[in-house]
């Protein structure tokens, strides 16, 4: 697990500009989404080409706030990593000039349509009421990479739980796109991973200056079931 330390230098700016560290005090689970960003087997399985130990030791908190969220109504997508030869013919600069040939063909590989690489981690708790949806680019939510913003709005949820790998990939434009189009978003220190603790924390400093609440799992989960029993209190007046 990586060891959390947010920069000093970025609490204080925090504070200085609104006064608080957290965002969001309160999460609506029935308008919430957790967010679940490539936990894919090529890139948590051993040697596989996008191998990221550190993401086989978040599996437990994505299932803890998965389970939660969906006993208190909210949603759970699962996102995959998907390359076709659309994806090749329109993204030439990633493909062409990001990665030397060899690995370039595993990636492509492992992260097609029906490989083992594409398919979901197993340890992962999925149910029948999950979404899975495929993108197409590292946010899931630039134009053409996938539905996902289309199908949020349809379910009115305004609220999203990022977790994940690769923590500064990823799942960091994933949560950019979010916050630029106006979704509430929460990105769990515990509960995204990527190769090195210098990375990631990195990254979660740039969510809590500018883009997301920055939260743990067990504050995440506590907000939940906050909320939830919230929803509950209020039905029965």
């Amino acid at each position: 697990m990586h060891k959390i330390a947010i920069p000093p230098f970025v609490i204080d700016r925090v504070m200085q500009r609104r006064g608080r560290l957290h965002v969001f005090d309160r999460i609506d689970p029935v308008r919430t989404a957790m967010i679940v960003v490539d936990l894919q087997n090529g890139f948590m399985a051993p040697g596989q080409p996008s191998e990221i130990a550190n993401a086989r030791e978040i599996v437990p908190n994505v299932n803890a706030i998965g389970d939660a969220l969906r006993a208190a109504g909210g949603q759970v997508v699962y996102i995959q990593n998907t390359v076709t030869d659309a994806t090749r013919a329109s993204w030439g600069t990633w493909f062409d000039h990001f990665m030397e040939p060899g690995l370039r063909g595993r990636m492509i590989e492992a992260f097609t349509r029906g490989s083992f690489g594409h398919a979901i981690y197993p340890d992962l708790t999925v149910q029948p009421q999950d979404w899975a949806i495929e993108k197409e680019r590292f946010g899931a939510f630039v134009p053409g990479s996938s539905d996902l913003h289309e199908r949020l709005q349809a379910a009115g949820i305004d609220t999203l739980l990022i977790v994940g790998t690769a923590t500064n990939v990823c799942c960091e434009s994933t949560a950019r796109d979010a916050m630029m189009m106006n979704y509430k978003v929460v990105f769990l220190s515990d509960a995204n991973a990527c190769r090195t603790d210098e990375e990631h924390n990195a990254t979660l400093g740039n969510m809590l200056a500018l883009f997301a609440d920055v939260r743990s799992t067990e504050e995440v989960v506590a907000m939940i079931e906050a909320g939830g029993a919230a929803a509950l209190a209020d039905a029965a007046e």
